[in-house]
């Protein structure tokens, strides 16, 4: 419950952070035809924060000799995922908001394939994240070079 809990703060947090930036700039930019309605962001990332809680409990429950290192993983995706809101949104700087959104991309991927020996599970709670993170960082990627 606790790592559902924390993501769910977190995305409560750099939601408030991001409130004025979603209405006053974001609505201008030049986006592509594939970006989704603004109320579709935070159901999929509700989505995320639970089953990427789900997976840290499986992991934590595991007694593999890697768990430590993947949990580890796990903090740390979960301060890039934050800290991509405060660059992207907060500070309105989608090359920031790329450069972090990049490196969560590789943490991500490298929890996934980690969780993979440790439980099959946790990585299958991931694959939505992956899946939904790669469309993020197309969108950063397109923001970026069309503004």
């Amino acid at each position: 419950i606790i790592p559902v809990a924390l993501g769910f703060l977190l995305g409560f947090i750099a939601g408030r952070l991001q409130a004025d930036s979603i209405e006053n700039w974001y609505p201008f930019l030049n986006k592509p035809a594939l970006t989704p309605p603004n109320m579709i962001f935070p159901i999929a990332w509700g989505i995320i924060y639970l089953l990427s809680g789900i997976s840290r409990g499986i992991i934590y429950n595991t007694a593999s000799i890697q768990r430590n290192g993947t949990l580890t993983l796990w903090g740390v995706q979960l301060v890039l995922n934050f800290l991509w809101s405060v660059m992207f949104f907060y500070l309105q700087n989608p090359l920031l908001g790329l450069i972090n959104i990049l490196l969560l991309d590789a943490v991500v991927i490298w929890y996934t394939v980690k969780s993979w020996p440790q439980s099959r599970a946790a990585l299958l709670m991931y694959v939505p994240y992956v899946l939904w993170l790669s469309f993020a960082t197309y969108l950063n990627t397109y923001i970026l070079l069309n503004n």
